[in-house]
């Protein structure tokens, strides 16, 4: 699942989050000064014409004191910001620059009530941290994301080897180090399919406690499942009666059918109706059939040893009526459907934000699956939005992308470059009242 890192974050509120940690020198505040109004002379300055009129003395000193309420003073280094700082400039349409102490305030406010979710899996190691914003929505304040290939070669040998153990670990390290920093209220650390299906998984969960101090919860597929509907709830329009989302992973593939057809509660997760977890993914099915070298027979096989998995699962037609109907459609969460959407954009660069939540119609996807197909090895990786790290997963995660539409048929899929770490970031802060708690305290978006 290929998510990229996002946040609610306004220009103007990345300008201010920088400023908080330079005393403000970005936004032009001096923290040299000191905390005392700047000395003026009380004397009317000499007219240089004669016959010229002075402004009285309280004129100018009223004039004065207006001058010195646009300005912020802060106490050498300290956090303390005289007030008011910056007022209202006065002119219609000019908004107003937040003090350095409201900066500063902002900046513990996110440290206090900061969550975090990571999310360890068979391809990547991915955090997120976040802070509670309008409900249901979050503002990222620090993310992290690298392949690791954690599940390299276990569909052959069964155990995760120690190249990519050593990995995931110096990947971990480096979250563990981003979330001392943030101390974080709450957080949540999973694993997913390549320790749940190691041998030697419970023994590398031990051997990251050790090293990087961080504790790995390993979840089963049904949590998982709900995980990632948690994370794309927001994606569901209102006017929608039915999808199937599927999280296609590098050693597993979660598919929940969600039903809201009735009556529709803020939790979609409440609405999943059945669902199921193949064991094949991106990575162990490009080790099966090859991954480099994929020929139209190659790739036909691979759907059809996920099309046989699919029809292994009953879901006592659940979804049958609704899957007729114009309101359902298909939302996929991986980088599958992310690098599909990238290509069909011809993005010179991936870019999430037009990546995340576009409509794909079923003929764009039929073209970008004939495109990938039609590339060898090396065309695959000269794409911007491959690139050498998924060039020989791409194919595989078509193949079952492929199952699940022969499936499922719907002539609209919506991309999702989101899952597990949203849904518990989710989660986490409904669990905690944290929307709440910041409606009270008057802190909206």
């Amino acid at each position: 699942m290929q998510n990229h890192d996002h946040g609610e974050v306004s220009p103007v509120e990345g300008v201010v989050r920088d400023a908080a940690s330079d005393g403000g020198k970005t936004l032009g505040f001096d923290d040299n000064r000191s905390a005392g109004t700047s000395t003026c002379a009380d004397e009317a300055p000499a007219s240089s014409a004669s016959g010229a009129s002075h402004e009285d003395p309280p004129a100018r000193k009223r004039k004065r004191r207006k001058r010195r309420k646009r300005r912020a003073f802060v106490r050498d280094g300290g956090e303390e910001a005289l007030k008011p700082a910056i007022e209202q400039d006065g002119e219609a349409g000019k908004a107003t620059r937040p003090s350095a102490g409201k900066r500063r305030d902002s900046s513990r406010e996110d440290q206090r009530s900061c969550y975090a979710a990571l999310d360890l899996g068979t391809n990547n190691c991915r955090l997120l941290v976040a802070v509670p914003t309008r409900p249901g929505h979050f503002r990222v304040v620090d993310a992290f994301s690298r392949i690791v290939r954690l599940g390299e070669g276990l569909s052959l040998e069964g155990r995760l080897s120690e190249k990519a153990m050593d990995r995931a670990v110096a990947a971990l390290g480096i979250c563990a180090d981003k979330l001392g920093h943030r101390k974080p209220r709450r957080m949540r650390l999973i694993a997913t399919e390549a320790c749940r299906s190691a041998e030697n998984g419970e023994a590398f969960i031990e051997r990251v406690k050790h090293e990087t101090g961080l504790t790995l919860e390993i979840i089963d597929r049904k949590t998982e499942a709900r995980l990632a509907v948690a994370g794309c709830s927001t994606l569901v329009d209102r006017g929608t009666e039915g999808v199937v989302l599927f999280d296609i992973g590098g050693g597993s593939s979660e598919i929940a059918l969600v039903d809201i057809s009735r009556h529709r509660t803020p939790r979609l997760a409440d609405h999943i109706v059945a669902w199921t977890s193949l064991p094949v993914g991106v990575v162990s099915l490009a080790e099966r059939f090859g991954g480099h070298r994929v020929t139209r027979e190659s790739f036909a096989a691979m759907v059809d040893a996920v099309s046989e998995m699919l029809d292994r699962f009953d879901d006592g037609g659940r979804l049958a009526r609704v899957a007729k109907g114009g309101r359902f459609h298909l939302i996929g969460t991986s980088g599958t459907v992310t690098t599909l959407a990238g290509v069909h954009l011809g993005l010179a660069r991936y870019d999430r934000r037009q990546v995340d939540g576009l409509w794909m119609e079923r003929g764009n996807v039929d073209r970008m699956i004939e495109t990938l197909l039609s590339w060898d090895f090396e065309q695959r990786k000269a794409n911007p939005c491959i690139g050498a790290d998924r060039a020989d997963l791409v194919l595989a995660g078509c193949a079952i992308l492929e199952a699940i539409r022969r499936r499922w048929p719907s002539e609209r899929l919506r991309v999702a470059d989101r899952g597990l770490r949203e849904g518990m970031l989710n989660e986490m802060m409904a669990a905690d009242g944290a929307w709440r708690r910041r409606r009270r305290m008057g802190q909206g978006a």
